[in-house]
């Protein structure tokens, strides 16, 4: 690979990471108006890990073993069928596309919280990330749109704390090297979201239009494939705490789309609530621009 196109290639991938990921909130927004919420999250991670797991294969990549598949599995629900499938549900609830970025923006602070579980270390400025994300979470519940939904609110912050407590346990996990993993995991939480679907009486009452067919598309081969595989470059080339980046970049890419383009209304309490909880996130991966090392953890949308 040349030097002239590794800075294109670390630009486009930080593009599609920030943009992409960000803007699936308000994708996702314009998906629940035509298609049930867990049928379009588990449609769109079982077509992308359905094309994903073929094209592995047709490389040579070997199939994961079952204790492989295993933890796929756990990973695969904590992350999508909890984690992404609670975001589609509390939109379709009417949770903000805006104020869903802003509530699975707490990520990191509740994955820090689910490292002491392993005796992961917590240093003083991460703790006070923590308090800080804290006070951000009370703030937006002062907001008009988690009070709107109730239900939707909690759904939300459940998906962030799923999401979290998952990435967390997969790091202690026996996973397949590279895509493959994502790709299993995709299968199984897309297939969990399509049982939840079955089992929860949802049903299309017509077809859904252009708009829906346009959001299935973007989801499944923008957002799952190929900003996820943007990221995976993004964590072989620049340090952990550039690639998780993302994390106080999409709330104000999705809060700009959401106001622009969906006419969401943002209050007060919310602005505060995203300016406290971008600073609390990047208060917590100051220490990791120092410690190199320190895994990532991933948040997809």
């Amino acid at each position: 690979m040349s030097s002239r196109r590794f800075p294109l290639l670390l630009v486009g991938a930080f593009a599609a990471l920030y943009l992409i990921w960000g803007s699936t909130y308000f994708v996702i927004r314009i998906g629940v108006q035509s298609w049930p919420p867990m049928l379009l999250a588990g449609l769109r991670f079982v077509i992308a890990g359905s094309l994903m797991f073929v094209w592995l294969r047709w490389r040579g990549v070997p199939l994961p073993t079952a204790k492989e598949w295993r933890s796929c599995a756990i990973v695969g629900v904590l992350l999508l069928s909890c984690g992404n499938g609670g975001v589609t549900v509390a939109e379709h609830l009417g949770v903000a596309s805006a104020v869903a970025a802003l509530a699975i923006a707490t990520v990191p602070l509740f994955a820090l919280l689910f490292g002491l579980i392993w005796g992961q270390r917590t240093t003083g400025l991460e703790w006070g990330g923590i308090l800080l994300g804290l006070i951000g979470i009370g703030l937006l519940n002062l907001g008009h749109n988690l009070q709107a939904s109730p239900l939707g609110a909690v759904i939300v912050l459940l998906a962030a704390a799923s999401w979290a407590f998952g990435s967390m346990w997969s790091r202690h996990l026996s996973l397949p090297n590279g895509a493959m993993a994502s790709a299993a995991q995709m299968l199984v939480g897309g297939a969990v979201l399509l049982f939840g679907s079955l089992v929860s009486g949802e049903r299309l009452q017509q077809m859904p239009d252009m708009g829906g067919w346009l959001a299935l598309i973007y989801l499944t081969f923008l957002g799952s494939i190929v900003a996820f595989s943007a990221y995976l470059y993004l964590l072989k080339h620049v340090r952990p705490a550039a690639a998780t980046s993302y994390a106080y970049v999409n709330p104000v890419v999705a809060v700009l789309l959401g106001i622009t383009f969906a006419g969401e209304r943002i209050g007060p309490e919310e602005w505060l609530a995203m300016t406290v909880i971008v600073s609390a996130v990047i208060l917590i991966g100051l220490p990791q621009w120092r410690r190199p090392k320190v895994a990532a953890v991933a948040s997809e949308t």
